[in-house]
Protein backbone atom coordinates (compact mmCIF):
# COMPACT_ATOMS: atom_id res chain seq x y z
CA UNK A 1 0.00 0.00 0.00
CA UNK A 2 1.40 3.39 -0.98
CA UNK A 3 1.61 6.35 1.39
CA UNK A 4 -1.18 8.10 -0.53
CA UNK A 5 -3.43 5.06 -0.24
CA UNK A 6 -2.65 4.73 3.48
CA UNK A 7 -3.43 8.43 4.05
CA UNK A 8 -6.74 8.04 2.20
CA UNK A 9 -7.63 5.01 4.32
CA UNK A 10 -6.81 6.85 7.57
CA UNK A 11 -8.96 9.79 6.41
CA UNK A 12 -11.94 7.49 5.84
CA UNK A 13 -11.49 5.79 9.24
CA UNK A 14 -11.32 9.17 11.01
CA UNK A 15 -14.54 10.13 9.22
CA UNK A 16 -16.25 7.07 10.67
CA UNK A 17 -16.26 4.99 7.45
CA UNK A 18 -15.13 1.58 8.67
CA UNK A 19 -17.22 -0.87 6.65
CA UNK A 20 -16.57 -2.08 3.10
CA UNK A 21 -19.26 -2.89 0.55
CA UNK A 22 -17.23 -5.74 -0.91
CA UNK A 23 -14.00 -7.64 -0.39
CA UNK A 24 -12.50 -6.41 -3.65
CA UNK A 25 -11.66 -2.73 -4.41
CA UNK A 26 -13.84 -1.04 -7.00
CA UNK A 27 -12.86 2.17 -8.80
CA UNK A 28 -16.18 3.98 -8.96
CA UNK A 29 -14.72 6.66 -11.20
CA UNK A 30 -14.64 4.14 -14.01
CA UNK A 31 -17.60 2.55 -15.76
CA UNK A 32 -19.88 0.15 -13.92
CA UNK A 33 -18.04 -3.07 -13.07
CA UNK A 34 -19.05 -6.29 -14.87
CA UNK A 35 -20.17 -7.82 -11.57
CA UNK A 36 -22.49 -4.91 -10.82
CA UNK A 37 -23.73 -4.71 -14.41
CA UNK A 38 -24.68 -8.38 -14.39
CA UNK A 39 -26.97 -7.81 -11.42
CA UNK A 40 -28.84 -4.79 -12.80
CA UNK A 41 -32.30 -5.90 -14.01
CA UNK A 42 -33.43 -4.98 -17.51
CA UNK A 43 -36.38 -3.08 -16.08
CA UNK A 44 -36.38 -1.25 -12.76
CA UNK A 45 -39.54 -1.29 -10.61
CA UNK A 46 -41.70 1.81 -10.51
CA UNK A 47 -41.71 1.87 -6.72
CA UNK A 48 -39.11 1.24 -4.05
CA UNK A 49 -39.47 -1.91 -1.94
CA UNK A 50 -41.01 -1.48 1.48
CA UNK A 51 -38.80 -1.70 4.55
CA UNK A 52 -39.04 -4.92 6.57
CA UNK A 53 -41.93 -4.95 9.00
CA UNK A 54 -39.65 -4.97 12.04
CA UNK A 55 -38.15 -1.63 10.94
CA UNK A 56 -41.43 -0.02 10.01
CA UNK A 57 -41.89 1.54 13.44
CA UNK A 58 -39.03 3.07 15.41
CA UNK A 59 -39.10 3.40 19.18
CA UNK A 60 -40.28 6.93 20.10
CA UNK A 61 -37.59 9.22 21.48
CA UNK A 62 -39.21 9.45 24.92
CA UNK A 63 -39.31 5.66 25.17
CA UNK A 64 -35.59 5.47 24.35
CA UNK A 65 -34.87 7.97 27.14
CA UNK A 66 -37.08 5.99 29.53
CA UNK A 67 -35.15 2.81 28.68
CA UNK A 68 -31.85 4.62 29.31
CA UNK A 69 -33.15 5.87 32.67
CA UNK A 70 -34.22 2.36 33.66
CA UNK A 71 -30.88 0.81 32.75
CA UNK A 72 -28.86 3.55 34.43
CA UNK A 73 -30.85 3.40 37.66
CA UNK A 74 -30.24 -0.35 37.96
CA UNK A 75 -26.44 0.08 37.96
CA UNK A 76 -24.76 -0.17 41.35
CA UNK A 77 -21.12 -0.15 40.20
CA UNK A 78 -19.07 1.52 37.46
CA UNK A 79 -18.60 -1.87 35.81
CA UNK A 80 -22.38 -2.30 35.76
CA UNK A 81 -22.76 1.11 34.14
CA UNK A 82 -20.13 0.44 31.47
CA UNK A 83 -21.83 -2.85 30.57
CA UNK A 84 -25.24 -1.17 30.43
CA UNK A 85 -23.96 1.51 28.05
CA UNK A 86 -22.25 -1.10 25.87
CA UNK A 87 -25.46 -3.15 25.60
CA UNK A 88 -27.78 -0.19 25.05
CA UNK A 89 -28.81 0.20 21.41
CA UNK A 90 -30.67 3.49 21.66
CA UNK A 91 -27.81 5.57 20.23
CA UNK A 92 -26.99 5.26 16.52
CA UNK A 93 -23.46 6.62 17.07
CA UNK A 94 -22.64 3.28 18.67
CA UNK A 95 -22.87 1.67 15.22
CA UNK A 96 -20.14 3.87 13.69
CA UNK A 97 -17.78 4.02 16.68
CA UNK A 98 -14.87 1.62 17.09
CA UNK A 99 -15.37 1.04 20.80
CA UNK A 100 -16.85 2.54 23.94
CA UNK A 101 -14.90 5.37 25.57
CA UNK A 102 -15.98 5.09 29.19
CA UNK A 103 -13.52 6.78 31.55
CA UNK A 104 -9.92 7.25 32.65
CA UNK A 105 -8.17 8.23 35.85
CA UNK A 106 -8.90 7.51 39.50
CA UNK A 107 -12.60 6.91 40.33
CA UNK A 108 -11.83 7.83 43.95
CA UNK A 109 -10.66 11.33 42.91
CA UNK A 110 -12.30 14.43 44.32
CA UNK A 111 -12.40 15.98 40.83
CA UNK A 112 -14.43 14.54 37.96
CA UNK A 113 -13.91 16.12 34.53
CA UNK A 114 -16.61 15.71 31.90
CA UNK A 115 -16.39 16.54 28.20
CA UNK A 116 -18.99 16.14 25.49
CA UNK A 117 -17.89 13.17 23.32
CA UNK A 118 -14.81 11.22 22.19
CA UNK A 119 -12.81 12.17 19.10
CA UNK A 120 -10.86 10.01 16.65
CA UNK A 121 -7.88 9.47 18.99
CA UNK A 122 -10.16 8.58 21.89
CA UNK A 123 -12.12 6.18 19.68
CA UNK A 124 -8.90 4.37 18.75
CA UNK A 125 -7.52 4.13 22.29
CA UNK A 126 -10.77 3.68 24.22
CA UNK A 127 -9.95 6.47 26.70
CA UNK A 128 -11.19 10.08 26.95
CA UNK A 129 -8.97 13.10 26.28
CA UNK A 130 -5.92 11.31 24.88
CA UNK A 131 -5.43 13.38 21.70
CA UNK A 132 -3.75 16.76 21.36
CA UNK A 133 -6.46 18.52 23.38
CA UNK A 134 -6.19 15.86 26.06
CA UNK A 135 -2.45 16.41 26.31
CA UNK A 136 -3.12 20.11 26.83
CA UNK A 137 -5.65 19.24 29.53
CA UNK A 138 -3.02 17.14 31.32
CA UNK A 139 -0.62 20.12 31.30
CA UNK A 140 -3.31 22.44 32.66
CA UNK A 141 -4.14 20.03 35.49
CA UNK A 142 -0.47 19.53 36.32
CA UNK A 143 -0.22 23.26 37.08
CA UNK A 144 -2.44 22.71 40.12
CA UNK A 145 -0.86 19.33 40.99
CA UNK A 146 -3.64 17.15 39.57
CA UNK A 147 -3.20 14.17 37.26
CA UNK A 148 -5.24 11.31 35.87
CA UNK A 149 -2.34 9.09 36.99
CA UNK A 150 -2.53 10.32 40.59
CA UNK A 151 -2.81 7.63 43.24
CA UNK A 152 -4.71 9.55 45.92
CA UNK A 153 -8.05 11.33 45.97
CA UNK A 154 -6.28 14.65 46.50
CA UNK A 155 -3.85 14.57 43.56
CA UNK A 156 -5.88 12.71 40.93
CA UNK A 157 -8.78 13.29 38.56
CA UNK A 158 -11.38 11.07 36.95
CA UNK A 159 -12.38 11.84 33.35
CA UNK A 160 -15.36 10.91 31.19
CA UNK A 161 -17.74 12.29 28.56
CA UNK A 162 -21.50 12.70 28.39
CA UNK A 163 -21.58 10.65 25.19
CA UNK A 164 -19.44 7.51 25.37
CA UNK A 165 -19.36 6.86 21.61
CA UNK A 166 -17.57 8.94 18.99
CA UNK A 167 -19.94 10.78 16.61
CA UNK A 168 -18.92 10.18 12.98
CA UNK A 169 -16.56 12.81 11.62
CA UNK A 170 -16.07 14.25 15.14
CA UNK A 171 -19.28 16.24 14.74
CA UNK A 172 -20.93 17.89 17.73
CA UNK A 173 -23.43 15.56 19.45
CA UNK A 174 -27.06 16.38 18.67
CA UNK A 175 -29.56 17.51 21.28
CA UNK A 176 -31.39 14.17 20.93
CA UNK A 177 -28.18 12.20 21.53
CA UNK A 178 -27.40 14.21 24.65
CA UNK A 179 -30.91 13.64 25.99
CA UNK A 180 -30.52 9.88 25.59
CA UNK A 181 -27.02 9.83 27.10
CA UNK A 182 -28.00 12.10 30.00
CA UNK A 183 -29.31 9.36 32.37
CA UNK A 184 -26.04 7.45 32.03
CA UNK A 185 -23.78 10.39 32.85
CA UNK A 186 -26.04 11.36 35.75
CA UNK A 187 -25.66 7.87 37.18
CA UNK A 188 -21.93 7.98 36.44
CA UNK A 189 -21.61 11.10 38.58
CA UNK A 190 -23.67 9.54 41.38
CA UNK A 191 -21.49 6.42 41.47
CA UNK A 192 -18.22 8.39 41.50
CA UNK A 193 -19.59 11.03 43.91
CA UNK A 194 -16.78 13.56 43.44
CA UNK A 195 -16.32 16.72 45.46
CA UNK A 196 -16.41 18.90 42.37
CA UNK A 197 -17.26 18.51 38.69
CA UNK A 198 -15.45 20.31 35.87
CA UNK A 199 -17.45 20.64 32.66
CA UNK A 200 -15.18 21.09 29.63
CA UNK A 201 -16.88 23.00 26.84
CA UNK A 202 -20.26 24.51 26.15
CA UNK A 203 -22.12 21.30 25.29
CA UNK A 204 -21.12 19.55 28.51
CA UNK A 205 -21.83 22.62 30.64
CA UNK A 206 -25.19 23.36 29.06
CA UNK A 207 -26.32 19.74 29.28
CA UNK A 208 -25.36 19.11 32.89
CA UNK A 209 -26.25 22.56 34.20
CA UNK A 210 -29.50 22.46 32.20
CA UNK A 211 -28.77 25.89 30.76
CA UNK A 212 -28.84 27.58 27.36
CA UNK A 213 -26.21 30.15 28.31
CA UNK A 214 -22.91 30.20 26.41
CA UNK A 215 -19.77 28.75 27.97
CA UNK A 216 -18.34 32.28 28.25
CA UNK A 217 -21.25 33.13 30.59
CA UNK A 218 -21.31 29.82 32.46
CA UNK A 219 -17.62 29.77 33.37
CA UNK A 220 -16.28 31.77 36.31
CA UNK A 221 -18.93 30.57 38.78
CA UNK A 222 -19.09 27.76 41.33
CA UNK A 223 -22.40 25.91 41.04
CA UNK A 224 -24.20 23.67 43.51
CA UNK A 225 -24.70 20.62 41.30
CA UNK A 226 -26.23 18.69 44.20
CA UNK A 227 -26.27 18.82 47.98
CA UNK A 228 -22.77 17.34 48.12
CA UNK A 229 -21.24 18.11 44.72
CA UNK A 230 -20.12 21.46 43.37
CA UNK A 231 -19.39 22.24 39.72
CA UNK A 232 -17.54 24.70 37.50
CA UNK A 233 -17.47 25.14 33.73
CA UNK A 234 -14.45 26.00 31.61
CA UNK A 235 -13.39 26.15 27.99
CA UNK A 236 -12.65 22.89 26.22
CA UNK A 237 -8.91 22.41 25.58
CA UNK A 238 -9.65 21.98 21.86
CA UNK A 239 -11.00 25.54 21.90
CA UNK A 240 -7.78 26.74 23.53
CA UNK A 241 -5.75 25.20 20.72
CA UNK A 242 -7.67 27.45 18.28
CA UNK A 243 -7.78 30.52 20.54
CA UNK A 244 -4.76 30.44 22.87
CA UNK A 245 -5.52 33.93 24.20
CA UNK A 246 -8.32 32.36 26.29
CA UNK A 247 -5.83 30.30 28.31
CA UNK A 248 -5.70 33.00 30.99
CA UNK A 249 -9.41 32.52 31.68
CA UNK A 250 -8.91 28.78 32.01
CA UNK A 251 -6.06 29.45 34.43
CA UNK A 252 -8.48 31.56 36.47
CA UNK A 253 -10.92 28.63 36.41
CA UNK A 254 -8.20 26.27 37.64
CA UNK A 255 -7.39 28.61 40.51
CA UNK A 256 -11.08 28.64 41.37
CA UNK A 257 -11.09 24.83 41.27
CA UNK A 258 -8.07 24.74 43.55
CA UNK A 259 -9.81 27.14 45.92
CA UNK A 260 -12.83 24.84 46.17
CA UNK A 261 -10.60 21.83 46.85
CA UNK A 262 -8.79 23.74 49.58
CA UNK A 263 -12.07 24.69 51.20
Amino acid sequence: MTNAELAALEFLVDAGITQAYSDEPNNRLQSVSPILAANIPDELPNTLPLAPAENALLMPHNDIIAEAQKLAAACTTLDDLKTAIQNFDGLDVKKTATQIVFADGNPAAKVMIIGEAPGADEDRHGKPFVGVSGQLLDKILACINLSRAGDTADNSVYISNILNWRPPGNRTPTQAEMEVAYPFIRRHIELVNPQILVFCGGVAAQTLLQSKESISRLRGTVYEYSDTVKAIATYHPAFLLRTPLQKKKVWDDMLMLQGVLNG
